[in-house]
């Protein structure tokens, strides 16, 4: 709208507005516009799936409300203490239990760990548990990352693909939000579960 006023009080631009219109009407009608192709060379970009890779340890694949599914098709019942190369069960039910006993197992692990992702669960809007345990973190140097659980897999995953020391200990959450594709991915994997060969 402002070009226009300054076409107005100036005619000359009038006619240069008038070209851009036929030049935008030309590209919209070519039918011959150049496409570059796939790049062929070296260093093309290609997609490697974390999960798939046995090499980098456990991942986490999904979780629900009574648990998890690990990328090496384990199931874990409940909460659970996640490190590279194994898994233990975590007898911690939901934040309220966490305290400095429940975290004691990560002060005589050897090699140190880097961080603790925590997976409290649903999204929390009182983090209070937090103020029992911060004494506690800061005598012993362990970092924690405090997420949802269904982020805090997720980023478990990542600093683990990375080759970082951590460790994961998730609770499950209480409510869960499936999408078209949840609940597609789940049908396919009970159908082929139960298909008879």
């Amino acid at each position: 709208m402002i070009y226009l006023k300054h076409c107005v009080q100036f005619p000359r631009y009038l006619h240069k507005l008038s070209q851009l219109g036929t030049f935008r009407r030309q590209i919209a009608t070519s039918s011959k516009l150049w496409a570059p192709g796939a790049y062929e060379g070296s260093g093309k970009t290609s997609v490697h799936i974390l999960n798939k890779d046995s090499d980098l340890g456990i991942l986490i694949d999904g979780f629900s409300q009574v648990g998890f599914r690990l990328n090496n098709d384990f199931t874990i019942l409940g909460s659970m203490v996640i490190f590279p190369r194994s898994v233990l069960s975590w007898n911690v039910e939901d934040v309220s239990q966490i305290t400095e006993e429940s975290l004691s197992l990560f002060t005589i692990l050897e090699p140190k760990i880097d961080i603790i992702v925590l997976g409290v669960g649903d999204k929390l809007d009182n983090f209070n548990f937090y103020k029992d345990i911060l004494p506690f973190t800061r005598k012993h140097k362990i970092q924690l990352e405090i997420l949802p659980t269904e982020s805090a897999c997720s980023t478990f995953n990542f600093l683990n693909s990375e080759g970082r020391n951590v460790v994961g200990a998730m609770i499950p959450p209480k409510t869960l939000t499936a999408t078209e594709d949840d609940e597609l991915l789940s049908k396919m994997r009970y159908q082929n579960l139960y298909e008879i060969d």
